[in-house]
């Protein structure tokens, strides 16, 4: 499977294995062994090759004829598009619209993250500085070594974790299909652009600022809902049912060089990325929500249909 993602990684694949395989006997089993792996590679190799993800991009600036715009093509404008593994389609969990821009729920959230999100905010606390500038880091490296935690702290033996990983990995890739069937779907305007234009929206109770800057440089893709929210909690919703509490564990970012952050509840965690992501001037608080709402969904979807137990598969039909 890695080679077929990372075939310049060839030489410290090939080791790697070769370094695995030294302490098993060989043998008939051995042989056989090898062989079922390399088959069970090749049927999702084989799954996965017309999934989408290798459309090309298409996305359409919304411009006019001679006018200039950002040239900076936003990114995973394909992904809500490709096959998911548990959901039906990437939009099966689309939330609803985000609200209307002279709703008290809109007024409530943008203002509060002009205020807490800026660059320049003086109501933002250094810890809310801190935690923000951490989850800058995305993607599977700020999950994994959590998973890595919680299966090392049951004592998992090599299946019980190849099955926790596979979990975990199917969750999280169909979090990223739903979330980006939704931005793209509603297409919705990022704080930067909000509060720079907000006498746009005929709102009196949302000022503009004409040159509001957020913490960090803002992601390049549509706001609603968050992605970081989403999958932070699709992958500790698939932590908590499989393993439950496992005692404390932490996480270090490459973009908070010296800090960890530690809990001792996966709720805990899945609630600092969502506010990480509003200290940091990137996403309002019902976005937040939602994406966390979605993420929990899948999660559970996961669980309930993939890779179940031999207790599970023994239940009686009902």
């Amino acid at each position: 499977m890695l080679l077929s993602l990372y075939p310049d990684l060839k030489p410290e694949l090939d080791a790697a294995l070769t370094s695995s395989l030294v302490p098993i006997a060989d043998g008939e089993s051995k042989i056989a062994g090898i062989g079922l792996g390399k088959e069970a590679a090749m049927q999702i190799i084989a799954l996965r090759e017309n999934d989408g993800s290798a459309a090309l991009e298409t996305y359409r600036p919304l411009t006019t004829a001679g006018a200039y715009v950002p040239t900076t093509v936003p990114l995973f404008s394909i992904a809500g598009a490709t096959t998911p593994w548990v959901m039906t389609s990437g939009s099966q969990y689309r939330p609803g619209p985000p609200p209307a821009l002279g709703s008290e729920l809109w007024t409530r959230d943008v203002n509060e993250i002009r205020e807490v999100g800026s660059r320049t905010s003086v109501i933002r606390t250094p810890e809310q500085t801190t935690v923000g500038r951490f989850w800058f880091f995305v993607g599977a490296r700020t999950y994994n070594p959590i998973v890595r935690q919680a299966a090392t702290a049951k004592g998992m033996d090599l299946v019980d974790c190849a099955r926790l990983y596979a979990l975990t990995s199917i969750a999280g890739n169909d979090a990223f299909v739903a979330v980006f069937d939704a931005k793209y779907h509603y297409n919705f305007w990022r704080p930067i652009t909000a509060i720079r234009n907000a006498d746009l929206t005929s709102n009196a109770a949302t000022p503009r600022d004409a040159s509001w800057l957020p913490l960090g440089d803002t992601p390049m893709h549509p706001e609603y809902p968050c992605a970081h929210c989403i999958t932070s909690a699709a992958i500790s919703t698939v932590l908590q049912t499989i393993v439950g509490d496992f005692g404390e564990f932490s996480v270090t970012s490459p973009t908070a060089p010296g800090v960890t952050r530690k809990w001792t509840r996966l709720q805990d965690y899945s609630d600092e990325v969502s506010n990480a992501r509003i200290w940091a001037g990137f996403h309002y608080r019902f976005s937040t929500e939602i994406g966390k709402e979605m993420g929990r969904k899948i999660g559970a979807l996961t669980v309930a249909t993939q890779l179940r137990g031999v207790e599970a598969m023994a239940e009686p039909r009902r």
